[in-house]
């Protein structure tokens, strides 16, 4: 989709300048990863009715925490092509109108969380929007080139939370999904930074390619790829999931090491664009290949032994 299309039109009602702010497609990803973690948490269904709950207040909250970093990082956005069209950026929405509604949807999300879902769970989402709004984007992004690896711990957290919400406590499942999406947040981040170098480099931000150069940088994402599969391997190796979850690992981690090493020996733009749909795609598939086998594991083992 070229970047016409995906970006808002002049016309766009408040409704859609606001909803922009909360990143749909990036909320979207953490709430899905949330829903993975609050239905691996249970050996069946969940109980619906605090699913759903968590799920929204989740959701808010997440949400407030992207319409805050378009509030601080304004500046940043409208010298970026990738993000110049944003309301904050184009000062279509001003600081107050911005900051009350990241205030409104992370009380509303906070509220939800403590009053229908329980305080833990409330409180290690509440910590990963400071995590997020805060630690990672007032003071990590730009003061440090490794920022997205520091940051990325915040980033991690979605699968934590939906177990919280179930059992009301962080087992060590939930701490390997937090590990593997902690690793895989550098590689993912670094190969759109690639291609998108320039608008980094005019935004002042100290990020990898921009202070340690393209070479360097596809070193680290070939690196993080390989390290990345061997945590993707944790599932199995812990009896978290079988041999279903442990073929799609394999698979979609050699194809993100195929791509990591093609993009390290011969860089171009395209591919590194390639490099980082595929990463959406390789965190996408690996958590419903592990829910598929948490649902399908038991069955088929009943299915072999009778």
């Amino acid at each position: 989709m070229s970047q016409t299309l995906a970006r808002p039109q002049p016309s766009a009602s408040r409704w859609s300048q606001y909803y922009a702010l909360t990143k749909p497609r990036v909320v979207q990803l953490i709430v899905f990863c949330a829903v993975i973690g609050m239905l691996l948490a249970e050996p069946g269904l969940p109980d619906l009715r605090l699913a759903g709950a968590a799920t929204a207040g989740i959701w808010l909250v997440a949400s407030a925490a992207a319409a805050f970093n378009c509030l601080i990082e304004q500046q940043i956005d409208a010298r970026m092509a990738r993000t110049a069209w944003r309301a904050t950026a184009k000062g279509e929405l001003s600081l107050a109108q911005t900051l009350s509604f990241s205030g409104v949807l992370c009380g509303a999300g906070s509220a939800m969380l403590w009053f229908w879902v329980n305080p833990l769970t409330m409180w290690l989402t509440f910590a990963t929007f400071v995590g997020y709004a805060v630690v990672y984007t007032v003071v990590l992004k730009p003061l440090t080139p490794q920022n997205i690896v520091i940051g990325g711990a915040s980033g991690a957290m979605p699968p934590v939370l939906g177990w919280a919400a179930m059992r009301n406590d962080v087992g060590p499942e939930a701490l390997i999904l937090c590990l593997i999406i902690f690793l895989w947040t550098p590689p993912h981040f670094w190969a759109l930074a690639l291609y998108r170098v320039e608008d980094y480099r005019k935004s002042g931000l100290p990020m990898l390619p921009v202070t340690h150069g393209s070479e360097f940088t596809r070193l680290q994402v070939l690196l993080y790829t390989l390290v990345l599969f061997a945590a993707t391997l944790l599932p199995f190796v812990f009896r978290m999931s079988g041999y279903l979850y442990l073929a799609a690992a394999v698979v979609l981690g050699a194809g993100f090491i195929l791509y990591a090493f093609q993009l390290w020996r011969d860089y171009s733009d395209a591919l590194a664009r390639k490099t980082f749909r595929f990463s959406i795609w390789h965190l996408s598939l690996l958590f419903a290949a592990l829910l598929l086998d948490h649902y399908l594991s038991p069955w088929i083992a009943s299915f072999v032994v009778s």
